[in-house]
């Protein structure tokens, strides 16, 4: 373990996400991401290191897995305690402090007339939801943010007092459980309007 404090960014939604990549560099984060959102802040300039670079192990299934491991979620998980540090160390993991992440567009697609089931069913985002809950639970050590709009407000307590106060992760934790509580609402509600073996929308497009 060593004091280094690592931020987890991995967006669908990319607004901002530059603006606060720059900041938590500034402020001392070591970033952590995947896909295209390790290519967008790479390609700002931003120093960070991929998933698949920490983890030792490549992205597989076409982006299906790329976060779900236990470096990862060991890091997000733990407690500051000394059992959860030693399980830590066993792994050769660091705790992760802040957590950005929002999920895959499966409203915006399921919004398309003409989609069919089997793209929709590739917009059910699964390490995204893994990461939110993980950092969620763990409000009382990690910040959480699943909203773009709150990247200021973190920038901002991260200015002023070097942190993210306890009450306001617990908001922010809220928030996500709000977030992927929606999530899995709009899915169980639109997958019932598709009929399985054509993979279209019953009564045709709608």
């Amino acid at each position: 373990m060593t004091d280094r404090r690592f931020a987890l960014l991995s967006v669908s939604d990319k607004t901002g996400i530059e603006t606060i990549g720059r900041g938590l560099v500034d402020f001392g984060f070591d970033l952590l991401s995947t896909g295209g959102t390790a290519n967008a802040l790479s390609s700002a300039g931003l120093p960070l290191t991929r998933i698949a670079d920490l983890t030792g192990f490549p992205e597989i299934l076409g982006g299906r897995v790329k976060t779900l491991h236990p470096r990862i979620h060991g890091g997000i998980l733990a407690r500051d305690t000394e059992a959860h540090l030693e399980d830590l160390n066993q792994i050769n993991a660091s705790f992760i402090d802040l957590v950005i992440v929002n999920l895959y567009p499966f409203e915006r697609t399921a919004e398309v007339p003409s989609v069919a089931l089997g793209d929709l069913i590739e917009q059910i985002d699964i390490g995204g939801v893994c990461l939110l809950r993980a950092a969620a639970k763990n409000f009382e050590r990690v910040t959480v943010v699943s909203d773009p709009k709150e990247y200021e407000n973190v920038l901002w307590y991260l200015s002023h007092d070097g942190e993210v106060p306890l009450r306001t992760r617990f908001e922010l934790a809220l928030k996500a459980f709000s977030h992927t509580a929606a999530y899995d609402t709009m899915i169980s509600k639109t997958l019932p309007e598709f009929d399985v073996e054509s993979g279209t929308r019953r009564g045709g497009a709608k």
